[in-house]
Protein backbone atom coordinates (compact mmCIF):
# COMPACT_ATOMS: atom_id res chain seq x y z
CA UNK A 1 0.00 0.00 0.00
CA UNK A 2 1.89 2.96 -0.98
CA UNK A 3 0.88 6.59 0.85
CA UNK A 4 -1.34 9.35 -0.24
CA UNK A 5 -0.19 12.57 -1.46
CA UNK A 6 1.31 15.09 1.32
CA UNK A 7 3.29 18.23 1.30
CA UNK A 8 5.83 17.61 4.31
CA UNK A 9 7.12 20.69 6.71
CA UNK A 10 10.03 20.24 8.61
CA UNK A 11 9.74 23.64 11.25
CA UNK A 12 13.24 23.58 13.43
CA UNK A 13 11.94 25.01 16.39
CA UNK A 14 8.84 24.77 18.68
CA UNK A 15 7.60 28.07 17.95
CA UNK A 16 7.68 27.48 14.02
CA UNK A 17 5.59 23.92 14.63
CA UNK A 18 2.85 25.83 17.07
CA UNK A 19 2.34 28.20 14.35
CA UNK A 20 2.15 25.73 11.22
CA UNK A 21 -0.69 24.19 13.52
CA UNK A 22 -2.01 27.11 14.14
CA UNK A 23 -1.94 27.86 10.38
CA UNK A 24 -3.88 24.75 8.61
CA UNK A 25 -5.05 22.59 12.35
CA UNK A 26 -7.68 20.89 10.43
CA UNK A 27 -5.06 19.55 7.55
CA UNK A 28 -2.01 18.55 9.48
CA UNK A 29 -1.09 15.76 11.22
CA UNK A 30 1.85 15.52 13.40
CA UNK A 31 4.71 13.11 12.56
CA UNK A 32 6.96 12.05 15.44
CA UNK A 33 8.57 8.41 15.33
CA UNK A 34 5.88 7.90 12.69
CA UNK A 35 5.66 4.68 13.75
CA UNK A 36 1.69 4.76 13.65
CA UNK A 37 0.75 7.52 11.54
CA UNK A 38 2.44 5.84 8.30
CA UNK A 39 1.35 2.72 8.68
CA UNK A 40 -1.94 3.85 8.89
CA UNK A 41 -1.95 6.76 5.99
CA UNK A 42 -0.32 3.81 4.02
CA UNK A 43 -4.14 2.20 5.47
CA UNK A 44 -6.07 5.41 3.76
CA UNK A 45 -7.12 5.92 7.69
CA UNK A 46 -5.67 9.58 7.61
CA UNK A 47 -4.65 11.43 4.33
CA UNK A 48 -3.68 14.95 5.58
CA UNK A 49 -2.84 17.39 3.30
CA UNK A 50 0.64 18.36 5.35
CA UNK A 51 2.43 16.39 7.80
CA UNK A 52 4.62 18.10 10.25
CA UNK A 53 7.47 16.42 10.79
CA UNK A 54 8.94 17.80 14.50
CA UNK A 55 11.54 15.39 14.58
CA UNK A 56 14.19 18.08 14.41
CA UNK A 57 12.87 20.56 17.34
CA UNK A 58 16.11 19.78 19.56
CA UNK A 59 14.05 21.45 22.39
CA UNK A 60 11.56 18.70 22.58
CA UNK A 61 13.75 15.84 23.58
CA UNK A 62 16.06 14.61 27.02
CA UNK A 63 15.16 13.60 30.16
CA UNK A 64 16.22 16.09 32.45
CA UNK A 65 15.83 16.25 36.58
CA UNK A 66 14.34 18.94 38.08
CA UNK A 67 13.80 19.86 42.02
CA UNK A 68 10.59 18.76 41.75
CA UNK A 69 11.00 15.19 39.37
CA UNK A 70 12.39 14.31 35.83
CA UNK A 71 11.22 16.03 33.13
CA UNK A 72 11.38 14.14 29.76
CA UNK A 73 10.59 15.89 25.97
CA UNK A 74 8.18 14.53 24.31
CA UNK A 75 10.53 13.81 21.60
CA UNK A 76 12.92 11.15 23.63
CA UNK A 77 13.09 8.01 22.19
CA UNK A 78 11.26 4.84 23.85
CA UNK A 79 14.90 3.62 23.31
CA UNK A 80 16.59 6.76 25.30
CA UNK A 81 14.43 5.93 28.40
CA UNK A 82 14.87 2.45 27.76
CA UNK A 83 19.02 2.87 28.61
CA UNK A 84 18.46 6.23 30.90
CA UNK A 85 20.47 5.32 34.04
CA UNK A 86 18.62 8.07 36.34
CA UNK A 87 14.93 6.98 34.95
CA UNK A 88 15.92 3.21 35.67
CA UNK A 89 17.01 4.39 39.70
CA UNK A 90 14.16 6.73 39.94
CA UNK A 91 11.39 5.42 37.39
CA UNK A 92 12.16 1.80 37.16
CA UNK A 93 7.94 1.07 35.87
CA UNK A 94 8.54 3.46 33.11
CA UNK A 95 11.57 2.05 31.84
CA UNK A 96 10.26 -1.50 32.04
CA UNK A 97 6.87 -0.34 29.90
CA UNK A 98 9.33 1.22 27.55
CA UNK A 99 11.06 -1.86 26.89
CA UNK A 100 7.76 -3.81 26.43
CA UNK A 101 6.91 -1.74 23.07
CA UNK A 102 7.33 -3.93 20.04
CA UNK A 103 11.35 -4.35 18.94
CA UNK A 104 14.52 -2.48 19.09
CA UNK A 105 14.62 -1.09 16.16
CA UNK A 106 10.71 0.24 16.39
CA UNK A 107 11.64 2.22 19.85
CA UNK A 108 14.76 3.62 18.04
CA UNK A 109 11.95 5.81 16.24
CA UNK A 110 9.00 5.71 18.22
CA UNK A 111 9.01 8.74 20.91
CA UNK A 112 6.89 9.16 24.29
CA UNK A 113 4.68 11.56 23.58
CA UNK A 114 3.46 9.34 20.34
CA UNK A 115 2.88 6.38 22.69
CA UNK A 116 1.23 8.32 24.88
CA UNK A 117 -0.88 9.83 21.69
CA UNK A 118 -1.56 6.11 20.07
CA UNK A 119 -4.58 5.93 17.91
CA UNK A 120 -7.01 3.67 19.47
CA UNK A 121 -7.41 -0.28 17.77
CA UNK A 122 -9.63 -2.23 16.48
CA UNK A 123 -10.19 -5.25 13.92
CA UNK A 124 -12.49 -3.25 12.13
CA UNK A 125 -10.85 -0.27 12.03
CA UNK A 126 -6.86 -1.16 11.57
CA UNK A 127 -7.42 -2.40 7.88
CA UNK A 128 -6.76 -1.44 4.23
CA UNK A 129 -9.68 0.74 2.56
CA UNK A 130 -11.13 -1.81 0.18
CA UNK A 131 -11.65 -4.08 3.66
CA UNK A 132 -13.22 -1.36 5.24
CA UNK A 133 -15.28 -0.35 2.26
CA UNK A 134 -16.84 -3.99 1.78
CA UNK A 135 -17.69 -3.69 5.73
CA UNK A 136 -19.48 -0.62 5.17
CA UNK A 137 -16.80 0.90 7.12
CA UNK A 138 -17.57 1.71 10.99
CA UNK A 139 -17.98 4.02 13.21
CA UNK A 140 -14.32 5.40 13.58
CA UNK A 141 -13.93 5.75 10.40
CA UNK A 142 -15.94 6.69 7.65
CA UNK A 143 -19.19 4.75 8.92
CA UNK A 144 -22.26 5.14 11.66
CA UNK A 145 -21.87 1.34 12.90
CA UNK A 146 -19.55 -0.10 15.46
CA UNK A 147 -19.31 -3.75 14.56
CA UNK A 148 -18.50 -4.66 18.11
CA UNK A 149 -21.15 -3.49 20.21
CA UNK A 150 -24.07 -3.13 16.93
CA UNK A 151 -26.46 -1.80 19.02
CA UNK A 152 -25.13 1.50 20.52
CA UNK A 153 -23.39 4.85 19.37
CA UNK A 154 -20.18 4.24 21.14
CA UNK A 155 -16.84 3.34 19.64
CA UNK A 156 -15.00 0.61 21.38
CA UNK A 157 -11.47 0.79 19.69
CA UNK A 158 -9.31 -0.23 22.54
CA UNK A 159 -6.19 1.68 23.56
CA UNK A 160 -3.09 0.03 23.52
CA UNK A 161 0.10 2.10 24.36
CA UNK A 162 2.34 0.55 26.77
CA UNK A 163 3.75 3.95 28.75
CA UNK A 164 0.65 5.25 29.74
CA UNK A 165 -0.53 2.77 32.16
CA UNK A 166 2.96 3.42 33.98
CA UNK A 167 2.95 7.14 33.85
CA UNK A 168 -0.45 7.08 35.29
CA UNK A 169 0.70 4.79 38.16
CA UNK A 170 3.32 6.97 38.60
CA UNK A 171 0.52 10.68 38.06
CA UNK A 172 2.61 11.60 35.47
CA UNK A 173 1.48 15.13 34.27
CA UNK A 174 1.77 16.72 30.75
CA UNK A 175 2.33 20.23 29.36
CA UNK A 176 0.29 20.91 26.35
CA UNK A 177 1.61 23.94 23.94
CA UNK A 178 -0.62 26.21 21.31
CA UNK A 179 0.19 29.10 19.77
CA UNK A 180 -2.07 30.79 22.09
CA UNK A 181 -0.97 29.54 25.48
CA UNK A 182 0.75 26.57 27.68
CA UNK A 183 -1.43 24.13 29.78
CA UNK A 184 -0.27 21.78 32.43
CA UNK A 185 -2.53 18.74 33.31
CA UNK A 186 -2.35 15.21 34.53
CA UNK A 187 -2.18 12.78 31.95
CA UNK A 188 -5.19 10.37 33.04
CA UNK A 189 -7.24 14.39 32.19
CA UNK A 190 -6.04 13.81 28.41
CA UNK A 191 -8.08 10.64 27.40
CA UNK A 192 -12.12 10.52 27.14
CA UNK A 193 -13.18 6.94 27.07
CA UNK A 194 -14.32 7.23 23.64
CA UNK A 195 -12.68 5.02 21.11
CA UNK A 196 -13.08 7.55 17.98
CA UNK A 197 -11.94 10.83 20.02
CA UNK A 198 -9.89 8.94 22.18
CA UNK A 199 -7.63 11.94 23.18
CA UNK A 200 -8.53 15.65 24.31
CA UNK A 201 -5.92 17.21 22.28
CA UNK A 202 -7.37 19.78 20.08
CA UNK A 203 -5.91 20.40 16.44
CA UNK A 204 -3.49 23.15 17.25
CA UNK A 205 -2.39 21.61 20.35
CA UNK A 206 1.43 19.82 20.79
CA UNK A 207 2.52 17.71 24.25
CA UNK A 208 6.02 19.32 24.85
CA UNK A 209 7.02 17.71 27.99
CA UNK A 210 6.02 14.99 30.14
CA UNK A 211 6.64 15.57 34.07
CA UNK A 212 7.06 12.93 36.62
CA UNK A 213 6.63 14.52 40.23
CA UNK A 214 9.61 13.35 43.19
CA UNK A 215 6.50 11.97 45.24
CA UNK A 216 6.63 8.90 42.97
CA UNK A 217 10.13 8.63 42.62
CA UNK A 218 11.36 5.05 43.44
CA UNK A 219 8.26 3.52 43.68
CA UNK A 220 9.16 -0.30 42.59
CA UNK A 221 7.09 -1.77 40.30
CA UNK A 222 5.67 -4.30 37.60
CA UNK A 223 4.44 -4.29 33.85
CA UNK A 224 3.15 -7.33 32.38
CA UNK A 225 1.54 -8.07 29.58
CA UNK A 226 0.29 -10.73 26.73
CA UNK A 227 0.66 -10.37 22.80
CA UNK A 228 0.43 -12.79 20.23
CA UNK A 229 3.77 -12.45 19.18
CA UNK A 230 7.08 -11.45 21.38
CA UNK A 231 8.22 -8.39 19.44
CA UNK A 232 6.04 -6.21 17.09
CA UNK A 233 2.82 -6.77 18.27
CA UNK A 234 0.53 -4.46 20.42
CA UNK A 235 -0.62 -5.64 23.72
CA UNK A 236 -3.84 -7.59 23.73
CA UNK A 237 -3.90 -7.44 28.17
CA UNK A 238 -1.40 -5.80 29.93
CA UNK A 239 -1.11 -4.04 33.35
CA UNK A 240 1.11 -1.65 35.25
CA UNK A 241 1.50 -1.98 38.59
CA UNK A 242 3.76 0.90 41.24
CA UNK A 243 3.94 0.66 44.59
CA UNK A 244 6.03 1.49 47.98
CA UNK A 245 6.59 -0.80 51.11
CA UNK A 246 6.78 -4.34 51.47
CA UNK A 247 4.70 -7.44 52.60
CA UNK A 248 4.36 -6.23 55.62
CA UNK A 249 3.25 -3.17 55.30
CA UNK A 250 1.89 -1.35 52.10
CA UNK A 251 2.06 2.56 51.78
CA UNK A 252 1.03 3.28 47.89
CA UNK A 253 -0.47 1.00 45.79
CA UNK A 254 -1.62 2.06 41.88
CA UNK A 255 -2.64 -0.09 39.43
CA UNK A 256 -3.77 0.71 35.70
CA UNK A 257 -4.59 -1.35 32.51
CA UNK A 258 -4.15 -0.95 28.86
CA UNK A 259 -5.43 -3.13 25.31
CA UNK A 260 -8.54 -3.64 27.09
CA UNK A 261 -10.55 -0.47 27.60
CA UNK A 262 -10.73 2.56 25.32
CA UNK A 263 -8.35 4.66 27.18
CA UNK A 264 -6.10 3.30 29.88
CA UNK A 265 -7.61 3.26 33.01
CA UNK A 266 -6.72 3.24 36.75
CA UNK A 267 -8.03 0.65 38.86
CA UNK A 268 -9.92 2.12 41.36
CA UNK A 269 -10.58 0.74 45.24
CA UNK A 270 -7.10 -0.16 46.26
CA UNK A 271 -7.12 2.14 49.21
CA UNK A 272 -9.98 -0.16 50.79
CA UNK A 273 -8.29 -3.20 49.22
CA UNK A 274 -5.77 -2.71 51.70
CA UNK A 275 -7.85 -2.19 54.44
CA UNK A 276 -8.90 -5.53 53.67
CA UNK A 277 -6.76 -7.74 52.60
CA UNK A 278 -3.84 -9.20 55.45
CA UNK A 279 -1.51 -12.04 53.52
CA UNK A 280 0.22 -11.19 50.27
CA UNK A 281 -2.08 -13.50 48.72
CA UNK A 282 -5.00 -12.27 50.11
CA UNK A 283 -3.69 -9.00 48.68
CA UNK A 284 -3.13 -10.86 45.03
CA UNK A 285 -6.18 -11.92 44.89
CA UNK A 286 -8.06 -8.82 45.80
CA UNK A 287 -5.55 -6.81 43.19
CA UNK A 288 -6.47 -9.02 40.31
CA UNK A 289 -10.12 -8.91 41.11
CA UNK A 290 -10.38 -5.02 41.06
CA UNK A 291 -8.47 -5.49 37.87
CA UNK A 292 -10.64 -7.89 36.05
CA UNK A 293 -13.64 -5.75 37.09
CA UNK A 294 -11.87 -2.43 35.37
CA UNK A 295 -11.30 -4.24 32.44
CA UNK A 296 -14.00 -3.70 29.71
CA UNK A 297 -12.67 -5.81 26.68
CA UNK A 298 -14.83 -6.56 23.96
CA UNK A 299 -14.22 -8.01 20.43
CA UNK A 300 -11.62 -5.87 19.26
CA UNK A 301 -8.80 -8.21 18.97
CA UNK A 302 -7.91 -11.53 17.77
CA UNK A 303 -8.44 -12.78 21.58
CA UNK A 304 -11.99 -13.61 22.97
CA UNK A 305 -13.22 -11.06 25.88
CA UNK A 306 -13.38 -14.00 28.32
CA UNK A 307 -9.70 -14.58 28.02
CA UNK A 308 -8.57 -11.36 27.96
CA UNK A 309 -10.35 -10.70 30.95
CA UNK A 310 -8.94 -13.69 33.14
CA UNK A 311 -5.48 -12.40 31.31
CA UNK A 312 -5.86 -9.16 33.24
CA UNK A 313 -6.91 -11.16 36.34
CA UNK A 314 -3.53 -13.32 35.89
CA UNK A 315 -1.62 -10.21 35.05
CA UNK A 316 -2.58 -8.50 37.70
CA UNK A 317 -2.17 -11.06 40.65
CA UNK A 318 1.47 -11.83 39.48
CA UNK A 319 2.46 -8.35 38.90
CA UNK A 320 1.65 -7.73 42.55
CA UNK A 321 3.60 -10.77 43.59
CA UNK A 322 6.16 -9.81 41.43
CA UNK A 323 7.21 -6.64 43.58
CA UNK A 324 5.34 -7.94 46.95
CA UNK A 325 7.34 -11.32 47.09
CA UNK A 326 10.31 -11.22 45.11
CA UNK A 327 11.05 -7.68 46.03
CA UNK A 328 13.19 -7.27 43.26
CA UNK A 329 12.06 -4.41 42.11
CA UNK A 330 10.87 -3.28 38.42
CA UNK A 331 10.05 -6.20 35.79
CA UNK A 332 8.91 -6.97 32.91
CA UNK A 333 7.29 -10.26 32.01
CA UNK A 334 5.85 -11.04 28.54
CA UNK A 335 3.85 -13.61 27.46
CA UNK A 336 3.76 -14.89 24.14
CA UNK A 337 1.03 -16.83 22.56
CA UNK A 338 2.79 -18.71 19.99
Amino acid sequence: MTLPAFTVLRPRTLSEALFRLQENPSQVRILAGGTDLLPSMRQRLFAPEYVLDIGGIRELKGIRQTEHGMEIGALTSLREIEHSCDLEQHYPLLVQAAKAVASPVIRNMATLAGNICLDTRCLWYNQSQAWRKSCGFCLKKDGNLCHVAPGGTKCWAVFAGDTPPALLCLEAEIEVMSAVGTERIPLRQLYTGEGDSYHRLQRNQLITRIILPSTSADLRGSYRKIRVRGSIDYPLAAVALALKGDEERIEVLRVALTAVNPAPTMVEGMAAAMRVATTPSEFAEVVAELAARTAKPLTTSALTPEYRREMIRLLARRAFLDVVVAGSGATIRTSSLR
